[in-house]
């Protein structure tokens, strides 16, 4: 069974402080750069992976999708979730994103902000998303980038030049990562950029985009101490994959 950290009470009050807990998808940082590779939300069968307290879920209802199933391991989360939607094309069901099996070609768009990081056999996950999709079906994700879930301790040292420069450590060692965030012992899983692009293209895929997530200049406007940390180091990847469509015969 997949850790369920977002349960924990002392967790769950930490995370829930967090500008996108309070405020929503506006204050995502990684949130425009995942806007622009969606497709067009209307008519579309879409499920949101990790949905969490359901902002993501909500503004695709909003959009125009057919219908929305938010899918999240969370009983906690998920409760908010159903208190604040109120869009009757938007549902959502407790799942272990490990252990997940959606219906074989039940969705024209599957998306999922900040979870794919947490599954296990990252393999299996892909087979069954691509199963999942219809022909012609994207998939749009973001997790942290493998960068920096590769930090070092500490995570910044002084190089020779004086400059503040960002240390990772055993990016190319993959598999379990436990790190302390919040609270302690919360339990990743670390894959290279080419791990997760292979098994996605080997699985079916068709690679559309990547974005290594960088700010605005409106964000760095509003966060001008970024520019201390943003430009040396991603914190988010997010990636654009296309099931194909059947060839007419």
């Amino acid at each position: 069974m997949a850790q369920n950290i977002y349960d924990d009470p002392k967790f769950l009050a930490g995370y829930s402080e967090f500008p996108r807990s309070r405020d929503g998808l506006e204050a995502t940082s990684e949130w425009p750069a995942l806007r622009a590779l969606l497709p067009e939300i209307a008519g579309k069968r879409v499920v949101d992976l990790g949905c969490g307290f359901g902002q993501l879920s909500r503004w695709l209802g909003e959009a125009g999708a057919h219908s929305v199933l938010g899918i999240d391991l969370s009983e906690k989360m998920l409760a908010r979730a159903v208190a604040e939607t109120s869009n009757r094309a938007v549902t959502y069901r407790r799942g272990n994103l490990d252990e997940l099996v959606l219906e074989p070609e039940s969705a024209d768009l599957i998306v999922s902000s900040m979870a794919l990081h947490y599954v296990e056999d990252f393999g299996r996950i892909s087979s069954m998303l691509f199963d999942a999709l219809a022909p012609g079906g994207q998939l749009v994700f973001s997790v942290e980038h493998p960068i920096y879930a590769a930090r070092a301790e500490p995570e910044w040292v002084t190089a020779a030049d004086g400059r503040q420069a960002f240390a990772i450590a055993d990016y190319l060692v993959e598999g379990r990562r436990v790190t302390n965030w919040i609270v302690d012992g919360i339990v990743k899983f670390h894959r290279t950029i080419g791990t997760m692009l292979n098994i996605l293209t080997g699985t079916g895929f068709a690679y559309r985009s990547a974005n290594e997530w960088k700010p605005s200049e409106d964000q760095f406007a509003a966060h001008p101490e970024w520019r201390a940390t943003e430009l040396t180091r991603p914190m988010f990847l997010l990636m654009s994959l296309t099931k194909p469509a059947q060839r007419e015969h």
